[in-house]
């Protein structure tokens, strides 16, 4: 296994997570049950505190019948999973294209300054981490960041600060535009067909 991924000690699916898994596998054909592996990787990162550890990969590769570097194969292919330990909080801000012509430079360093880390890096209490990621998908609402796997859109430094004081006050902040928009509408609203028909 990569010296990359931290040990973390033992892992074993609970018991609610090892039938949830079953029931992923029982998806597929007969001699495909590593078409699971993503979701099964998906549960095992939930579980083990929002980080797959060495042990939570070989879990995962023994439920399956795979070789355990397939397995992390997929894990370190894809960002949404992490092989360190992360913060309670994990904040992912898009910085590609789209998000930095409408701002994420702004959004970035608002960020940086209230949690006082970087990119890579969680808060010295364990409460957040910040990560940089690539297109989150999400352009038309730019720029925009994930948290706890919702999105906040239409960001700026204001609303990226308001969002992680409300989060610091057990507060679990609206997800979606943080303008006046109704979700990917065009700002400011209709402009054609306004008329009823």
């Amino acid at each position: 296994m990569s010296a990359a991924v931290k040990n973390g000690g033992d892992f074993a699916f609970t018991a609610a997570n090892k039938k949830w898994a079953a029931g992923q596998i029982a998806k597929y054909p007969e001699g495909r049950q590593a078409s699971a592996v993503m979701p099964l990787l998906t549960r095992a990162q939930d579980q083990n505190a929002g980080w797959l550890s060495t042990p939570a990969i070989e879990h995962v590769a023994e439920f399956l019948g795979m070789a355990a570097i397939r397995v992390l194969e997929v894990a370190t292919f894809y960002s949404m999973y992490r092989l360190s330990p992360v913060g309670k909080h994990v904040i992912e801000i898009c910085t590609t294209t789209p998000c930095w012509l409408r701002g994420s430079d702004a959004v970035v360093a608002a960020a940086k300054e209230e949690l006082g880390i970087d990119f890579g890096e969680t808060t010295s209490d364990g409460e957040f981490t910040l990560l940089e990621v690539e297109c989150a998908g999400a352009c038309v609402n730019a720029p925009v960041c994930a948290i706890h796997r919702k999105y906040y859109e239409d960001l700026d430094g204001d609303s990226i600060r308001a969002i992680i004081q409300s989060l610091r006050s057990g507060k679990e902040p609206d997800a979606g535009p943080q303008i006046e928009r109704q979700k990917s509408a065009p700002v400011g609203g209709p402009t054609t067909l306004t008329e009823g028909a």
